[in-house]
């Protein structure tokens, strides 16, 4: 027995074929694809180039610094149709883009959120007025829906002879919506501080009224202590600074109205239909995220003595964040990329003024297509990050 076959401790592996190993395969195959995708790119690019030399068509940004020579009907900074370039003429458009994109998302957001609250109603009539709303909008085009808005409505209404006329100065015809403009005195800049030091006072004790509140269940008077300060303290100092705000009231003459600030219809239409359209759906997801949470959380607020506002505000709503801003988060990206949209009502947007004006003038199509997508692109990552952050935080903590 003394002599018995001992085994040996360590035995040699085969040797395995890299082509074999999983980690070698996945290697070459990425790194073929890698190539493929190179090669595709690199003939594309000599596609275009040769196809812009047999045009006669210059390559590059050289006509960034060109006069423009053409109006644009809206613009938040100084253009000139004389003496504006096209890149001026490029951050008009972004800007009115932006524009229509941050105020529908506001109004988008207060209106889905009442209809989606007014689906569940217990009320038959408001519950089906909301339902009846969601069903119709939804399953129309958008398209549709802005010719609607700028041909039939806003169109439709008087001419500048018989305009609509509401206290104030205020004036409402088929060439748009024309109210008085502010004049600020000088002294105004200490109302502008005021006012955003009152919203960081406002947020700073909403934070301490959280905490005060989950370390000894008081709550304490956040919407009167913000209301407060972010309305009453700036008027106080407006108040003691003298007043230092006046308005040039529009007049209206027999076939024009002349003064204060106009809002175009093309920029009418293009809000209502944006924010009209995308507030069915974020209802659609205000009421799933609604009906997430669980029944018994509702009956343990009221067993708390909790009103039906209450429960609705602190209990029901604050769960039901979690579900509703995912999907919140691809209708405001869907709403950016449909403000393009605007170039079916006239609307003066980056596509409009940028991709279509621009484009036709200048010839520089892989350019100026190039730099729209970017700054969609750009838009749309922005809005996911503060989106994705904003989810973090309201995201369930586990212990």
């Amino acid at each position: 027995m003394t002599d018995a076959i001992r085994t040996p401790a360590f035995e040699a592996k085969p040797k395995v074929s890299p082509l074999y190993d999983p980690k070698v395969r996945s290697l070459v195959f990425q790194a073929v694809l890698c190539l493929v995708i190179a090669f595709l790119l690199y003939q594309a690019y000599a596609n275009a180039v040769e196809n812009l030399r047999r045009a006669k068509i210059a390559s590059g940004l050289g006509f960034w610094d060109n006069i423009a020579g053409f109006p644009i009907s809206q613009s938040l900074i100084y253009y000139s149709e004389a003496s504006s370039s096209y890149g001026r003429a490029f951050w008009v458009g972004l800007l009115n883009t932006l524009l229509v994109a941050s105020i529908g998302i506001v109004l988008a957001t207060i209106l889905g959120f009442i209809v989606g609250i007014a689906r569940l109603s217990r009320n038959f009539l408001v519950a089906k007025i909301a339902y009846w709303y969601v069903e119709i909008v939804r399953n129309l085009p958008l398209l549709l829906q802005l010719l609607f808005w700028y041909n039939a409505v806003i169109k439709a209404l008087p001419e500048v002879r018989d305009s609509i006329s509401f206290p104030g100065g205020i004036y409402l015809n088929n060439r748009g919506f024309i109210f008085p403009t502010p004049n600020f005195g000088e002294a105004f800049w200490l109302v502008t501080v005021t006012f955003w030091a009152g919203v960081l006072g406002a947020l700073f004790y909403r934070a301490y009224a959280r905490k005060k509140q989950e370390a000894t269940g008081i709550q304490s008077p956040v919407g009167l202590t913000a209301f407060g300060l972010i309305v009453g303290l700036p008027l106080a100092v407006f108040l003691l600074a003298g007043m230092p705000l006046s308005f040039q009231f529009p007049q209206a003459g027999r076939f024009n109205i002349t003064g204060g600030v106009s809002l175009l219809p093309e920029f009418l239409a293009l809000l209502f239909g944006l924010v009209i359209y995308t507030a069915a759906f974020i209802a659609e997801a205000v009421r799933a995220g609604i009906l997430a949470v669980s029944k018994g959380q509702t009956e343990a607020a009221y067993a708390l003595g909790l009103t039906p506002k209450n429960t609705l505000n602190l209990v029901v709503i604050p769960q039901a964040m979690r579900v509703i801003i995912p999907p919140l988060t691809s209708h405001y990206l869907n709403l950016t990329k449909n403000s393009s949209l605007a170039v079916f009502v006239g609307y003066p947007d980056l596509v409009n003024i940028f991709t279509g004006t621009v484009l036709n003038q200048t010839g520089q199509a892989i350019e100026v297509v190039a730099i729209t997508m970017l700054v969609y692109l750009t838009i749309s990552l922005t809005t996911s990050l503060i989106m994705n952050w904003y989810n973090a935080r309201k995201a369930l903590v586990e212990r």
